[in-house]
């Protein structure tokens, strides 16, 4: 039987009207293969596949439902000529990406009826995702009988946040009857950055105070102190926070009370305002395409330059918050489509924080490397920008959820070992750059 370090795991992200997939071989750390089945539900489906060594395929499809895209995933990875399998029996786990855990879930867990129940249970608090990441689960099932599956929360490496963090100002007995609290998303992208920033610092995590950046459609935050995260500018829902590409982020709740009243919306129309025509797209008038607003604000489109400086000033202000929550800040870590490729966002969000100890330098920050420092040698606070891994990270937690359950016995802490917790195998990490 395979040890944690031997397996082949296949990492799923089902969402809404696509299937993303990684076939992750851990012994070697290599991704196999990799593809994405877009517009499920739909005739005009496409997929597209590629393999470690190049080979690439792009087909049309009808793909209607989960199942079937699930039965697209395994057929290419059994394909005699782009494929990368004899036989399914070779994908040794499954590990789902699962946006919300509630408060049900601190930690990944192997899926079962019970947890499948609670990840159903939890869709109230995430109606756009959970359905979908559990029709991705239920389409394992019927595929791969009896290959074991791993949930991995988007919630999970929020979940040490202290109550005064978490809490929001109304009735105490809404958050007990409701469960209305900050959860905070994109986890396991905060997670990895982290880890990644403290051995490129090459300082124990435990001893670091950093701030983590995600941006890319979706934008958060996080503090994260001695590995942990204490606080995050996500909330209830991945509404709160940052500007970002669609959705509006932080502002006065009353507004959407003023809104609804003024313009006769229904609950379904103010969410829609706020979750698909606000942020830099609502701002600009123009696009939700940080790419396409930085050519306009270029071009003099004073639109298009408010939602660049509102959306900067934003992650400015979360930074200062943020070290003075953990009171200093080692290092700042970007990450995302934007966080990874947007020198002039990175500039403009770092700027006037010099009385942290901040000092970008310019060719640095210009530079065409994936992985790297942004930060002047003099600057007390180190700057990275980093592609994130969320993937190797979901794929290393499964493999050792799946070893645990199979050997309790010898791995005793084997739930206190993951993402919640801030433990993981840092060389494993590493070496997949």
């Amino acid at each position: 039987m395979k040890t944690k370090a031997e397996m082949k795991v296949l990492v799923l992200n089902s969402g809404s009207s696509s299937v993303k997939y990684q076939f992750i071989d851990l012994k070697d750390r290599v991704v196999l293969a990799k593809g994405l089945i877009d517009r499920v539900g739909m005739s005009d489906s496409v997929v597209t596949h590629e393999r470690y060594d190049g080979d690439k395929i792009k087909i049309s499809a009808e793909v209607l439902d989960h199942q079937t895209a699930i039965e697209y995933v395994l057929a290419v990875l059994l394909s005699k000529n782009h494929g990368v399998i004899q036989d399914k029996t070779e994908i040794d786990a499954v590990g789902h990406r699962v946006v919300h855990g509630g408060e049900s879930f601190s930690e990944s867990v192997l899926v079962d009826e019970k947890v499948m129940d609670e990840v159903r249970e939890n869709i109230e608090l995430a109606p756009l995702h959970n359905p979908h990441n559990l029709r991705g689960i239920q389409a394992v099932l019927k595929h791969l009988p009896g290959t074991p599956q791993v949930a991995v929360f988007d919630t999970a490496f929020h979940q040490k946040m202290p109550p005064y963090a978490f809490l929001y100002g109304i009735p105490y007995l809404l958050y007990r009857r409701y469960k209305i609290r900050r959860y905070g998303f994109h986890g396991t992208s905060h997670f990895y950055v982290s880890r990644r920033a403290a051995e490129l610092l090459g300082k124990p995590i435990e001893k670091l105070k950093l701030i983590t950046t995600h941006l890319g459609n979706g934008c958060s935050m996080a503090a994260v102190d001695g590995g942990v995260s204490v606080d995050t500018s996500m909330g209830f829902t991945p509404l709160e926070g940052l500007l970002m590409g669609t959705r509006s982020g932080d502002l006065d709740p009353q507004i959407i009370l003023h809104i609804v009243g003024r313009e006769g919306l229904s609950l379904a129309e103010a969410n829609t305002l706020l979750n698909k025509h606000s942020g830099l797209l609502g701002i600009s008038g123009l696009t939700s395409d940080m790419r396409e607003i930085i050519t306009e604000k270029k071009a003099g489109n004073k639109q298009a330059e408010l939602a660049f400086e509102v959306f900067t000033y934003r992650i400015r202000k979360y930074i200062g918050s943020y070290a003075a929550v953990m009171g200093g800040v080692d290092a700042i870590v970007f990450t995302g489509g934007i966080g990874e490729n947007s020198p002039d966002v990175r500039a403009e969000s770092c700027k006037g924080l010099e009385f942290l100890g901040v000092s970008i330098d310019a060719g640095r920050n210009n530079s065409e490397e994936k992985e790297k420092l942004i930060s002047a040698d003099s600057s007390k606070v180190k700057v990275f920008a980093l592609p994130t891994n969320e993937e190797l990270v979901i794929a290393l937690d499964t493999a050792r959820i799946v070893e645990g359950a199979r050997h309790p016995a010898a791995h005793p802490d084997h739930q206190r070992d993951g993402i919640s917790s801030g433990k993981v195998e840092h060389e494993k990490i590493n070496s997949n750059r």
